[in-house]
């Protein structure tokens, strides 16, 4: 990796945001890999937040599907649908994070991201949720929700 460009990398992950800052960061962590950790990637939460880039839905992300441990990946759409289903009350997503490790039985903690990201693109949008069609609209308190279709 730190012989391939941060251009090569940018143009390889051009569909991400913010793409040409992410391949900086890529090859930053890359050489901080192999200075501090010996060319592995750390299997804890702790250790991968300290690799600059690395925030707590990526070092969540890295546990979970990298080594099978239990983690909680808490994005925008998890933050959101979280609270607007009133089943958290939490005003940023590492506190939303604490709050479902408290809450969520951890059989459910892997699967939750990739369901609520499905949910947030197709249904429970930002603005304007699709409540008409949410499966779950008689438990939801629609926190938030001053608006929707």
């Amino acid at each position: 990796m730190q012989r391939v460009t941060p251009g090569r990398i940018a143009r390889l992950i051009y569909p991400v945001g913010f793409y040409r800052t992410k391949a900086r960061a890529i090859r930053a962590i890359c050489r901080d890999l192999l200075g501090r950790f010996g060319g592995r990637v750390p299997d804890e939460i702790d250790a991968l937040l300290t690799l600059k880039g690395v925030g707590r839905k990526t070092a969540n992300l890295v546990v979970t599907m990298g080594y099978g441990k239990p983690g909680i990946c808490v994005d925008t759409h998890v933050h959101r649908i979280s609270n607007r289903l009133g089943y958290v009350r939490t005003t940023t997503p590492e506190a939303t994070e604490m709050a479902l490790r408290a809450r969520l039985p951890r059989r459910y903690w892997i699967g939750y991201n990739d369901l609520l990201v499905a949910f947030g693109q197709n249904v429970c949008a930002p603005l304007r949720p699709r409540c008409s069609a949410c499966p779950v609209r008689p438990l939801c308190r629609r926190v938030g929700v001053t608006a929707s279709r």
